[in-house]
Formats: C-alpha cells, structure tokens, sequence
C-alpha cells in the first residue's frame, strides 16, 4: 500500500512539474508576443537591452577612481595613429571626453581648457580631448577655438563604451552622427562629457562625469583638483 502510494505521489509530481513549465513557456510567448505585437520593444531596443549599452545618459556605468583606463590607439587631426598609453607614460594627463565640435557646450569647454593649458602644464600636465568627431571635425574646432593641445577621435566609440561613457543617442541626432563621425558611429552613440586626471600607468585619479551635457567642470576648478592631485602622483 505504502510503495503504491509513493509511486501515485511521483506521478503526480511529475506531472505537476510538467504542467508548470508548459505554463511557464506559454506566458513568456504571450508576453513575447504581446512585446511584438504592440511595439513596445523593437529588434535595435532589444539589442541594446541585452548588451552594454545604456539607453540613457543616466544609464551609464563609468570606470571609477583606481581603475585603468583602457589602452587604445585613435586617429589625430591629421588622421595619424596615436596611441593613448604611450602618452599616458610619458606625463600625467588630464583627459577630456566631449561630444563634438558641433556641441556650443563642449566648444566653450575646449577654449576653457586651452586658457587653463598653460597652468596645466606648469603643474606637469599634458592635455588630452577625445570627441566623437572625425578627424577632420577636429581639425575644425582646432581652428576654430585655436587650440594647441592634442585632439582625438574616437569617432566609433570603442574608447567610448570600454570606459563606460557611451549611451544611445536621442533620435534628434541620429542624422547628424552618420556625418560628424564620418560613418563610424554605427551604432548612433554619444559619449556622457568626462573629464578624467590620470597617472603615468592611466589610473584614474579623478574624475568628473555629468549626464548633463550643458553642465562642465569649470577650468579654475580643474586646475585646482589638477594641483592637488598632483602631490600623490
């Protein structure tokens, strides 16, 4: 009587199991469906969802103070191959990720940062812009701003994502990237304006990340981070 009743137990257990994965497997259809049918998600949003790269420039999840920013090799005004950690060896560096060119905000930035180049560098510093511009897009803002510090584009935002600055643009750019970046920005992305100091080895030593675009760190500011950062380089 007692094996009986084990072996009806099991059954049903076995079939209970079996009942609430079916359900289980109907619900997520449903709900995929239901996604599909009404265009909640499309296949770009669930591409996004699934991968790293935030919808928002509230979203992002930037390298923090003590982590190494990622060695890379970008392209110059000139189109010329740069490579960042060679740089970064030969003297601590201030580095900035801006927008573009085209951006009023970061261009007020970069004359900013060119009256501060000179206290900058008495303090040992280099100065470094990354922008999603084409080369020739810097070569316009050198121009334009008269810059004398170096310019470079990450105009795919490789350095971009790997730093954990990239975020999906909103849709009122997605003509304009195709062009500002000479085709690269595929994935029609923008970079969450940074300003980072690093060591010779790219250690970040601080850092000032803002999701908004129209808030930068003042230059009087930075240069008085810039000298007490110093004394522990």
């Amino acid at each position: 009587m007692n094996n009986l009743i084990k072996k009806r137990l099991v059954v049903f257990m076995a079939v209970a199991f079996f009942t609430i994965c079916l359900t289980a497997r109907g619900n997520a259809q449903e709900k995929s469906w239901g996604m599909k049918s009404s265009g909640l998600v499309d296949k770009e949003e669930m591409q996004l969802i699934s991968g790293m790269i935030p919808l928002k420039a509230e979203d992002i999840s930037p390298l923090l103070y003590g982590e190494k920013i990622p060695g890379a090799v970008l392209s110059d005004v000139s189109g010329k191959s740069f490579d960042l950690n060679k740089a970064f060896s030969e003297k601590p560096t201030v580095l900035v990720f801006y927008r573009g060119g085209w951006c009023p905000y970061c261009s007020r930035q970069l004359s900013g940062l060119q009256e501060a180049l000179p206290r900058l560098e008495e303090l040992g510093y280099q100065l470094i812009a990354i922008s999603t511009d084409s080369p020739s897009g810097l070569a316009q803002s050198v121009g334009k701003e008269k810059l004398s510090y170096t310019l470079l584009s990450d105009a795919d935002l490789a350095l971009s994502k790997q730093v954990g600055i990239a975020f999906k643009a909103p849709k009122g750019y997605w003509e304009m990237l195709p062009n500002t970046t000479g085709g690269k920005d595929t994935d029609l992305l923008l970079p969450v304006p940074s300003v980072f100091i690093v060591d010779n080895m790219g250690m970040i030593k601080f850092e000032y990340i803002n999701p908004d675009f129209k808030q930068r760190l003042d230059s009087n500011l930075l240069i008085s981070v810039a000298k007490s950062v110093k004394k522990d380089l």
